[in-house]
C-alpha cells in the first residue's frame, strides 16, 4: 500500500512539473547600463518600446566608468550604453560584451554652463580668463580621470591652454549629472557638462559651447553584454529599437546627433 501510494504521488508530481514546464516563462525586463546623461532620452525610448512590445526596460544610470567596472564585477546587466569609446573598449578587452552588438549610436557636444540668473560671460578659446569668470566659486565637473564628460572637459581645457589656471579649483563629480545638479542648485558658478544635460535642466543655461577641434569626438556605443548561453531576446529587440528610426526622435530631441554606425572603434 505504501509503495502504492508512494508510485501515485510520483506519478502526481511528474504530471505537475510537465504541466509547469509548458506554461510559457513571464518575459523579464531588460537590464540596462547607461550613462547618466542619456537619462532623458533613454527614459523615453524605453517607454515606446515597452507601449510598442509590452516589454520592460530597467535602466541604471550612473558614470560609464562605474558602470563598466560593475558589469566586470558581475552585475547582472543585459545592455550596456557607455558615453565613450574608452569604457566600451574597456568592457570589450575583457570580453564583457558581444563584439558583433555593439554600435556606435550617438553623438553630442561638450558646453560651458552657468545658472540661469547668473550674467558671467566668458569664451571657450584660447586666452580665456576662466580663472577670473568663477570668482570664489569653483569649476563643477565630472572625475576628470574616469568620466567620460570630465575627461573631455579636462582635454578641452588643456587644448585651449586655460587647465593650469582652473586645475585647483574643480569640483569633481561622479558623473555629469551631479556635475549638473552643482550648478543648478547654485552650488558652483560654472560648469563642463554636454549639450544634451545643459537642454535638460531650466535652471542652467549655456554660456560658450566647446569647438569640436577642443577635444576627441564624444561616441555613445551601445552593446550587448556577454552571456551564455546566448544574449537574451528582449535585449536583442530593444538593442534593435534603439537602432531604429523610432528611437531616432528621442535622442534628437534631446539634443544628440544619431550616428548609428557599426565597428568597434569608429
Amino acid at each position: 500500500m505504501r509503495k502504492s501510494r508512494r508510485s501515485a504521488f510520483q506519478a502526481l508530481m511528474l504530471g505537475l512539473a510537465i504541466a509547469l514546464s509548458t506554461i510559457p516563462a513571464e518575459a523579464k525586463d531588460v537590464v540596462v547600463f547607461a550613462a547618466a546623461s542619456l537619462k532623458n532620452a533613454l527614459d523615453d525610448a524605453a517607454a515606446a518600446w515597452k507601449r510598442e512590445t509590452g516589454k520592460g526596460a530597467v535602466i541604471s544610470y550612473a558614470a560609464s566608468n562605474a558602470l563598466a567596472k560593475q558589469i566586470e564585477a558581475g552585475a547582472p546587466a543585459d545592455i550596456f550604453f557607455s558615453a565613450d569609446l574608452d569604457w566600451m573598449d574597456y568592457a570589450a578587452s575583457r570580453n564583457l560584451i558581444e563584439p558583433e552588438t555593439r554600435v556606435n549610436l550617438l553623438g553630442n557636444s561638450l558646453v560651458l554652463i552657468a545658472s540661469k540668473d547668473s550674467n558671467v560671460q566668458v569664451s571657450v578659446q584660447a586666452g580665456s580668463d576662466l580663472a577670473a569668470a568663477l570668482g570664489d566659486g569653483r569649476l563643477a565637473m565630472g572625475q576628470v580621470e574616469a568620466v567620460p564628460a570630465g575627461k573631455y572637459g579636462k582635454a578641452a581645457l588643456e587644448k585651449i591652454g586655460v587647465w593650469d589656471g582652473v586645475k585647483d579649483r574643480i569640483a569633481q563629480a561622479d558623473n555629469v549629472r551631479a556635475a549638473l545638479l552643482l550648478v543648478s542648485r547654485g552650488e558652483a558658478p560654472l560648469g563642463i557638462v554636454y549639450k544634451t544635460d545643459a537642454l535638460s535642466d531650466p535652471n542652467v543655461r549655456i554660456v560658450a559651447a566647446f569647438p569640436e577641434g577642443t577635444h576627441a569626438p564624444i561616441v555613445y556605443p551601445v552593446a550587448a553584454v556577454r552571456a551564455a548561453p546566448a544574449i537574451d531576446d528582449n535585449a536583442v529587440s530593444f538593442l534593435a529599437f534603439l537602432r531604429s528610426d523610432r528611437a531616432k526622435s528621442f535622442f534628437e530631441k534631446q539634443g544628440f546627433t544619431f550616428v548609428n554606425k557599426s565597428g568597434s572603434n569608429s
